[in-house]
C-alpha cells in the first residue's frame, strides 16, 4: 500500500505513511479543518436549540 500523501511505499514506523513528514502534513490537515465531509442538513445555529427524538427525556434544568 503507498502513502496517501504523496504516494510513495509506506514505512511501518509511521503506517499509513512513508515518513513523519507526511503524518505531519496529514496532522495539519486534520487540525486545520482540510478535511471535511459535505453536510446535507443544513446547519442549526447556536441559538436554536439540537432537535431530540421523540423518545428522549427532557433536558434537565440547571440551578
Amino acid at each position: 500500500m503507498s502513502c496517501p500523501i504523496c504516494g510513495k511505499a509506506q514505512d511501518p514506523k509511521y503506517r499509513p505513511f512513508c515518513s513523519r513528514r507526511c503524518a505531519d502534513i496529514d496532522l495539519g490537515r486534520w487540525l486545520t479543518e482540510g478535511y471535511a465531509l459535505p453536510a446535507e442538513d443544513p446547519a442549526v445555529s447556536p441559538a436554536e436549540p439540537t432537535p431530540q427524538p421523540p423518545d428522549a427525556p427532557p433536558p434537565s434544568k440547571r440551578h
